[in-house]
């Protein structure tokens, strides 16, 4: 029985439901350090499927993201919730990527490190952007079909897939062969939750980023390079993978792979024209309706 080879892509974005004034910089890019950052949702919902394919059907489950030192953290939630494999693509060239710069390092990362791939999982779009361009433009890097908006998977086989996609006021059944990239929806599944024996494992994983911050944990290791060994014989070591490791021209990715360009930013303060206090009595509330039936609201 054949077993599937998953790569999902996820990202940690942030939180846009405590947005500060301080949300966006003045070259148009957004202050990552002045939010909060999270799992981006839907992503959640692709590595959910992703998991439930290798349940099904066997597998392995590779997560990748693409940010700064900090986005390993959702590289260790992917592992608390069962991904097999995490790898974070991160490397200062990347800075100011736009998605195709993004989607090509992605097409990289994954021709490069994991070719023989079946099946990709995007979420259908982050919440820090909107665009839902991403996943499609990794498609066609990639030369694979893509199937959008996916709800479920309803056949899996050697060489093709069928699922249930949403489409405007209802859905559809579509089939296709491997390899194949799918967006996920926030209604295809609800994300499991931590698995305590592994984030007990794995709340002390690592990446290249962190060994010099927690080398005076181990006093038994004199350098990086030890600790790193040891980490790596613990299944505690997260792979990062920079421009070279994905075999990626700068001129690609990067402020200089991104056509994209931000002509202004205008901050919007939202004010009322005034308001009027109603007193919670029967005479109060009575005047108050009577208002709305003059002035034709009611």
């Amino acid at each position: 029985m054949k077993e599937y080879t998953m790569v999902v892509l996820v990202k940690q974005v942030p939180d846009t439901q405590n947005l500060t004034g301080e949300a966006m910089k003045e070259d148009g890019t957004v202050n990552r350090s002045a939010l909060p950052a999270i799992f981006n949702p839907e992503d959640l919902n692709a590595l959910e499927m992703a998991l439930q394919v290798r349940e099904e059907y066997g597998g392995t489950v590779h997560v990748i993201t693409m940010g700064p030192p900090s986005a390993v953290e959702v590289l260790k939630e992917a592992m608390y919730r069962g991904a097999d494999r995490v790898y974070l693509l991160s490397d200062r060239k990347f800075a100011g990527s736009d998605t195709l710069a993004t989607s090509f390092a992605l097409k990289q990362a994954i021709q490069t490190k994991i070719p023989d791939f079946d099946i990709v999982f995007c979420g259908r779009q982050a919440i820090d952007g909107d665009t839902a361009q991403v996943g499609p433009q990794t498609a066609e890097k990639l030369d694979v079909p893509q199937l959008t908006y996916v709800e479920s998977i309803q056949e899996l086989g050697e060489k093709k897939i069928k699922v249930r996609k949403l489409i405007d006021n209802g859905t559809e059944i579509v089939e296709t062969a491997l390899p194949v990239l799918l967006t996920v929806t926030d209604t295809a599944n609800e994300p499991r939750p931590f698995i305590a024996k592994k984030l007990l494992k794995y709340r002390k994983a690592a990446c290249e980023f962190d060994l010099p911050k927690i080398l005076p944990r181990y006093p038994q290791f004199k350098t990086k390079e030890e600790l790193k060994n040891f980490l790596k014989k613990k299944g505690l070591f997260i792979e990062m993978w920079g421009l070279e490791d994905i075999k990626a021209n700068k001129d690609d990715v990067g402020f200089a792979g991104s056509p994209t360009m931000v002509k202004k930013i205008e901050s919007i303060t939202l004010t009322g024209k005034g308001f009027k206090k109603i007193e919670p009595t029967d005479e109060g509330i009575a005047h108050f309706v009577a208002e709305l039936i003059e002035d034709h609201t009611w």
